[in-house]
């Protein structure tokens, strides 16, 4: 009899447990995407932008990933935990060496306990801002609430260079001197004055996850004449909240529902606002906006609104938003570990300046962390081992740690955890920083 209930159990999980296969082969195009300057990018499989990844709750993907390129590359799963299977995070000489020229790799990854909108991208240097990113949704097998379709809108920043020519030029150069960055916002795969409408049919109620694969760059979102509903944020279910519009932060992602309206008398238009926190905006420039056809019936007026000022509008606020798990608070306290953000300026005055927590600007060392951990022994619990410029903190198994982040800069900077959910218990100040 218990032989029996064990091979239903296993038949049961053979049932629900997808395995799904995606091959990427990455390489260089030369490709206009903002159609005015055409540059060697990363792509997969000839093409860009790179078809998103759809599984299902419980699902395994097995993403095989050929490097056709002349470095290195690594591939991360933003927001995934990869609980005991760290080594496939993707994050370059952390968790991994990287994938050599014309060399493969298969990344494992199994989506067990988690839903939601997440995206997957380069992380080895900077393959994030030449193309290599794409959405990735895990969707519920029973949703939390219902809705009749699913609409991903995706929005990424795009250079009027490849992403080591600019940083080189950047360098070479007195901090601010270069003038406007100018890059360009591509929606939904293209540039954001070209990007195809989107569809709705009266009464239909309609989840639109709005993934924000930015690398510098911010983006406001919002559909005049409808209600947005937030139901979550990064890959967390979170009890409805009504906003006016999204504030998203590079890689922050949101699913709102949208109810139609019961008439298609009027078309409308989702307007989205491209900004900049981490550079000085520049008039004309910085901020640009967008405008995206929401078509009801085609050939229909398209109805239009009073502008209103961004400070009379309610914006998402992640800090406000209320997991719907209603997960108690972390406690107690086993380590504070407090970090704040130094500037440090180059003596010469030439480049923009590092970003460090510590004396240290972060950089690669010779053997990835994760290797290190493991095969260090008893020197593993020892900080220094990982070296200066890894500015490792060593922490228990099973520990609360409270991670306090200081910005006293003048400018925004988000910040992102991997392979954790935290918590946020406390927010000070007049700004602060986006966290995600």
């Amino acid at each position: 009899m218990l032989l029996a209930a064990l091979t239903l159990l296993v038949v049961q999980v053979c049932v629900f447990a997808e395995h799904v296969r995606v091959s990427w082969n990455v390489g260089y195009l030369n490709i206009s995407r903002d159609g005015y300057n055409t540059w060697q990018a990363i792509g997969v499989n000839g093409s860009l932008p790179i078809a998103p990844i759809y599984v299902d709750e419980g699902d395994i993907l097995e993403l095989n990933v050929h490097n056709l390129l002349d470095k290195p590359i690594s591939v991360h799963s933003h927001g995934l935990f990869f609980k005991n299977a760290t080594y496939y995070d993707g994050a370059g000489m952390v968790t991994e060496c990287g994938i050599p020229p014309n060399e493969s790799f298969t990344y494992i990854i199994d989506t067990g306990g988690q839903t939601g909108t997440f995206w997957i991208h380069g992380h080895h240097h900077s393959e994030l801002s030449d193309g290599l990113r794409a959405p990735f949704i895990i969707r519920e097998k029973v949703p939390a609430v219902q809705y009749d379709e699913d609409i991903l809108i995706t929005l990424e920043d795009w250079q009027r260079m490849r992403a080591d020519d600019l940083t080189n030029l950047q360098q070479s150069v007195p901090f601010g001197s270069l003038g406007p960055n100018n890059p360009t916002a591509l929606i939904n795969g293209i540039n954001g004055n070209k990007t195809q409408p989107i569809h709705f049919v009266p009464g239909r109620r309609y989840r639109l996850r709005v993934v924000s694969m930015s690398g510098t760059y911010w983006f406001k979102f919002r559909l005049p004449g409808h209600t947005l509903e937030i139901i979550e944020g990064d890959g967390t279910d979170t009890e409805p909240a009504v906003v006016d519009g999204l504030d998203l932060c590079p890689g922050q992602r949101y699913s709102v529902l949208v109810t139609a309206h019961d008439t298609d008398a009027f078309n409308y238009a989702f307007n989205v606002t491209f900004y900049s926190k981490f550079f000085n905006q520049v008039a004309g420039l910085d901020p640009r906006h967008y405008e995206i056809p929401l078509v009801y019936r085609p050939n229909a007026l398209t109805r239009k609104f009073p502008v209103i000022e961004d400070s009379e509008l309610t914006w998402s606020d992640d800090f406000a938003l209320v997991p719907r798990d209603k997960q108690p608070l972390l406690a107690p306290v086993d380590r504070q570990i407090v970090l704040t953000e130094r500037e440090h300026d180059h003596e010469n005055g030439i480049g923009s300046a590092d970003i460090a927590f510590g004396d240290y600007a972060y950089s690669p060392g010779l053997v990835p962390s994760l290797f290190t951990a493991l095969t260090t022994g008893a020197l593993a619990g020892e900080s220094s081992v990982y070296g200066p410029q890894a500015n490792a903190f060593v922490v228990k198994h099973m520990h609360v740690v409270e991670i306090v982040l200081n910005n006293p800069n003048n400018r925004y900077h988000s910040f992102h955890m991997h392979g954790h959910a935290f918590q946020i218990v406390e927010v000070a100040c007049s700004q602060v920083a986006d966290a995600t």
